[in-house]
């Protein structure tokens, strides 16, 4: 187990409520079919949880196989700077097939964001963070995405609303919580 605190780093992009007694954090790839494919089912489990839980997501592009891995993180970061972290998130992972610098940037200007601000030399400036997070799951052992933390517990397997809905009953049993509406 990994303490949950040095899962999150300050600033880190979360998804709802900051005070839920669980996290589970994720590192993820946005050019990763696998993430994109966890991406609905943790969103569900968070805004079913009725507070209960929260999403961090760090970055761990596979850049040696996503080709467009990198710049999509950098893109998200930049939206994220902006204060549209989540609804780029959302559009990345939903039109994989178009994370080069045109696709990013149209993505950005859907978001009413300039298109110019997240590629290029302007995402450049957000690489710290990603290289941060990046860094941290190396550390941790993670080797493929999506890689989930629930409460500082490694889950395992394929990720289903039914298995990470009992990763969680089982995080808010050991952090003293009453199950309440994961599912």
């Amino acid at each position: 187990m990994t303490s949950p605190a040095d899962l999150v780093p300050p600033g880190a992009h979360a998804f709802g409520d900051p005070d839920a007694p669980v996290t589970i954090v994720e590192f993820g790839d946005f050019e990763c079919p696998y993430c994109h494919d966890a991406a609905p089912v943790l969103r569900t489990v968070v805004e079913e949880s009725g507070g209960q839980v929260r999403l961090v997501f760090r970055h761990f592009p596979l850049f040696e196989v996503h080709p467009y891995a990198l710049t999509a993180a950098l893109a998200a970061e930049a939206a994220g700077a902006q204060g549209r972290f989540w609804e780029m998130h959302d559009l990345l992972f939903a039109h994989q097939d178009r994370l080069d610098d045109v696709g990013l940037a149209h993505w950005a200007q859907k978001l009413g964001l300039d298109g110019a601000s997240v590629v290029g030399d302007a995402a450049q400036q957000h690489g710290d963070a990603v290289e941060r997070d990046y860094l941290a799951g190396t550390a941790l052992g993670v080797r493929g995405t999506p890689t989930l933390y629930v409460e500082g517990v490694r889950y395992r397997g394929r990720v289903t609303e039914d298995g990470v809905r009992t990763a969680v009953t089982t995080a808010l049993a050991a952090v003293g919580q009453a199950t309440g509406p994961t599912g």
